[in-house]
C-alpha cells in the first residue's frame, strides 16, 4: 500500500529531482513534488513524496524528520488526507451592476 509524506523545512532551492533523490535510497518513490507559489513559481519550502510501501515510507520518517538540512530542521510525516474547498466565497454575493464587481457601490 502506498504511503504519502509532507516534507516541511526545504530550502527554496530545493527541485523536485533533488526532493526525490533525498528520498529515493530509503525506498522506491512512486512521485516527489514541490510547491511553489502560483504567481512566482518559487518554491513554497515544502512538498509531498509518495513511496510505494508504508514501511519504506516510515524508514524515511524515522531518518529524515528533524534532521537538518542548509540550517533548516525539516519535519517529515504521513500526510493527511486533502480537505474539501467550500464553493468559492463570493458565488451567492450581489452583484455589482457598475461595471466592477469586485467593488461595492454605496449610493
Amino acid at each position: 500500500m502506498a504511503i504519502k509524506l509532507f516534507v516541511a523545512g526545504l530550502p527554496y532551492t530545493t527541485t523536485d529531482d533533488g526532493l526525490r533523490a533525498m528520498f529515493a535510497e530509503y525506498g522506491n518513490v512512486t512521485s516527489a513534488q514541490i510547491v511553489t507559489d502560483r504567481d512566482t513559481r518559487q518554491s513554497k519550502g515544502f512538498g509531498f513524496v509518495e513511496f510505494a510501501t508504508d514501511s519504506e515510507g516510515n524508514a524515511a520518517i524515522a531518518a529524515l524528520d528533524k534532521k537538518d538540512m542548509d540550517g533548516r530542521p525539516l519535519t517529515v510525516n504521513v500526510a493527511r488526507p486533502r480537505e474539501e474547498r467550500s464553493v468559492h466565497l463570493f458565488q451567492n454575493r450581489p452583484k455589482n451592476t457598475m461595471g466592477n464587481s469586485s467593488r461595492r457601490s454605496y449610493r
